[in-house]
């Protein structure tokens, strides 16, 4: 008889802040997310506290009453992670966990744990980490005890390293052996991609936990990793795909989040290359959350820093089977509506009409609903860039509805 799996959670609280440029209903966003995030990387989150500030407080990030509030609540719950939503400097980090006496993380901490747990490839552990010693070395003073100063005395005056200076060079020699690993892994990867003919490139791009592997496993008849959980996917994976007759590559990109570490997008700018050079993005977008707009924002942020933005794009609008719009009762004459209380067919009529039809779809990717709208105006897009760089091949791929008419 099988035993089942036990999951030993690590009891966690995590902490955020309210200010002039983040109002409650944002912090609670965040905060919802943060939890998502902690559970992904193994973590129960007990309890959540917040204050509002007008700015973080430079030595201990939150005021000084909260924190004693915290370190109680630690004590008494014998909690083992403090995790905050924001970046900690590494002098907050260092006086934070003197105070609560426990394991303090950031929200940048807490992704590389989550990136490290889900690298395969030596590629993907390599890229996390460089991102990982990039955010160590300016934090090494705080990390362990025996890193303090030599004490002077007889044998000990003259030149020489400290024991601290010794792991920050440590720690540079590895970050330049990483960087030049990822150099000649880039220039394999390139060789790949310029291999692969002239055949149209298609990227999936989009938030994390949308449904771009589920949507690359029902298109591209392939076995990608789907779980639901946050970054499931950090490996880059390409397949042929062929709607009707018309074949393309269709790859499968690490998702993005908001607050992303810079570390991150820096080591894994190589992975965005093959959004760099597709020739049509389908961004896709979990329209069942209610912070969709804000996820779609976050995206096109990342695409402009890659440069990226300006590509031929097409939004999927998937889980439309788990959209739940709020209903105002008939005798509610005190209730405002608002985007919370709007149908999908209300959605089609705000700003997405103004995308333009051919740019939109509504899709399901695990009932697979509307799928056949959504092969037609990926094959349109598709034959569109594909007659652009083949003249002749026009009569080999006729539109969509006559490619059918002829099956």
């Amino acid at each position: 008889m099988l035993e089942k799996e036990k999951v030993n959670f690590e009891k966690t609280i995590i902490v955020g802040i309210v200010t002039q440029s983040q109002n409650e209903d944002k912090l609670k966003e965040y905060l919802d997310e943060l939890e998502f995030l902690t559970y992904t990387a193994g973590g129960e989150v007990i309890r959540r506290f917040w204050q509002k500030l007008e700015r973080p407080n430079p030595k201990t990030f939150l005021g000084t009453g909260k924190i004693d509030e915290i370190h109680q609540y630690v004590k008494e719950n014998t909690i083992s992670t403090v995790i905050f939503d924001d970046e900690l400097s590494p002098s907050q980090q260092k006086n934070i966990s003197k105070i609560l006496d426990c394991k303090v993380l950031d929200r940048t901490n807490l992704i590389l744990d989550i990136f490290a747990q889900r690298a395969e490839t030596s590629y993907a552990r390599t890229q996390v980490e460089l991102a990982q010693c990039q955010y160590l070395l300016p934090r090494l003073s705080g990390m362990w005890t025996h890193l303090e100063r030599q004490k002077g005395g007889i044998g000990l005056r003259g030149p020489g390293e400290t024991e601290i200076e010794t792991d920050r060079r440590i720690v540079r020699d590895r970050i330049a052996l990483l960087k030049e690993k990822i150099r000649t892994i880039d220039k394999q990867m390139a060789i790949q991609r310029s291999n692969r003919g002239a055949m149209v490139r298609v990227a999936l791009v989009g938030y994390t936990n949308v449904g771009k592997s589920t949507l690359m496993n029902a298109v591209g008849k392939s076995e990608v990793f789907v779980e639901n959980k946050l970054f499931a996917t950090l490996d880059t994976t390409v397949r042929k795909v062929v709607i009707k007759n018309l074949p393309f590559l269709l790859s499968d990109t690490v998702g993005f989040i908001r607050k992303l570490p810079t570390q991150l997008i820096e080591s894994f700018k190589s992975t965005l290359d093959e959004v760099r050079e597709a020739d049509l993005l389908l961004h896709v977008v979990d329209i069942s959350h209610p912070d969709f707009e804000d996820h779609i924002d976050s995206v096109n942020q990342i695409l402009l820093d890659i440069k990226s933005n300006d590509k031929p794009t097409l939004m999927i609008f998937n889980k439309i089977d788990a959209y739940k719009h709020e209903i105002i009762a008939d005798d509610d004459l005190t209730t405002e509506r608002t985007s919370k209380h709007y149908t999908l067919d209300d959605w089609k009529n705000t700003w997405m009409s103004h995308l333009g039809e051919d740019n939109t779809v509504f899709i399901s990717a695990t009932e697979k609903a509307n799928f056949e709208e959504f092969r037609e105006k990926v094959y349109e897009a598709v034959r569109k860039i594909h007659i652009t760089r083949f003249p002749y091949n026009n009569f080999l791929y006729p539109d969509y509805k006559d490619a059918v008419e002829k099956e």
